[in-house]
């Protein structure tokens, strides 16, 4: 049986690469009005122009009419805070990969939002659980009535780069998450135009904990020299059939998100396989970001 997802009005925080994609395919595909609230005015601007952008490039080659795209542009607005967002029925996070910022974040939201609002979250490998206990009142207790109530609306949804052309959302469940907020936000995704796979509470989910190794150990063949930065992407391109090698790939992501995320592994399990290379290390402390700076493995034109 189908769930309704029950969402009228939807919150996005963060106004980068993700926050926008995830406003885009709410807005266009779940036909939802969304309030975006970042602190970069500049973030803003880039965010929405790259909106304008998707939405003019499905126009123009027949994917949309121009009238279904002012739709869906009409459907997304900025807001300059988040008490804009109070009447949301649910807001997505999408900030830096920082467990301080999103449990200072989710207890804001918890505070600020209707009481029956989900809570979700687009991290790629931090803990939903631990977020969620972020969010328990004052002077509560996990176990009191008004805590698990609280616990129970926080959801991780982990929408993949780029939002707009990625199929996949992965749902992740805190051990606090009700069935309730879990179906909706699943029903959500769907009308959204995703495909969903479930993972528990662990350290990178399914996906990063499969990923962020394959990509470090690229990343340490590099360093130790036992294949030029080409034939490593080569070799997964033409033998694995992969639609680009793991280097270009992390260059893709941001080597600064692929490395916190590699940390989050380490340090959640303590176990020396998600040691982070020291090369990755080394090239963040350099700003060499990947594709997003310009340079990573690959140098980029702006």
């Amino acid at each position: 049986m189908s769930v309704a997802h029950g969402i009228k009005l939807l919150g996005v925080l963060g106004a980068g690469q993700m926050g926008t994609g995830i406003a885009f395919v709410s807005a266009l595909r779940a036909k939802v009005p969304v309030l975006i609230h970042d602190r970069s005015q500049e973030q803003i601007t880039k965010g929405l122009a790259l909106m304008d952008k998707l939405l003019a490039k499905d126009v123009s080659k027949g994917k949309l009419q121009a009238a279904e795209a002012q739709e869906a542009r009409d459907r997304v607005r900025i807001v300059d805070s988040l008490d804009a967002m109070r009447d949301v029925d649910m807001i997505i996070e999408a900030v830096t990969e920082n467990m301080d910022l999103k449990r200072t974040l989710f207890k804001s939201f918890a505070e600020t939002l209707r009481p029956d609002a989900i809570l979700a979250t687009n991290t790629s490998s931090i803990s939903i659980t631990k977020i969620a206990a972020a969010v328990i009142p004052s002077g509560k207790t996990a176990a009191s009535k008004e805590g698990k109530e609280a616990a129970g609306r926080v959801v991780g949804l982990h929408f993949f780069n780029p939002v707009p052309v990625m199929k996949l959302v992965e749902l992740i469940s805190a051990i606090q998450t009700t069935p309730d907020t879990l179906d909706r936000a699943r029903a959500f995704a769907e009308a959204c135009g995703k495909e969903v796979t479930t993972s528990q509470d662990v350290p990178g989910f399914v996906s990063n904990a499969l990923l962020m190794p394959f990509i470090n150990e690229a990343i340490m063949c590099l360093e130790k020299g036992t294949a030029t930065r080409d034939d490593i992407d080569k070799t997964f391109r033409l033998g694995m059939n992969h639609p680009m090698g793991p280097l270009q790939l992390a260059d893709f992501i941001g080597l600064d998100t692929c490395l916190s995320i590699q940390q989050t592994l380490y340090t959640g399990t303590s176990d020396s396989k998600y040691r982070p290379s020291v090369l990755l290390e080394r090239m963040v402390d350099a700003q060499w970001l990947g594709r997003k700076s310009g340079k990573g493995f690959y140098e980029y034109d702006d």
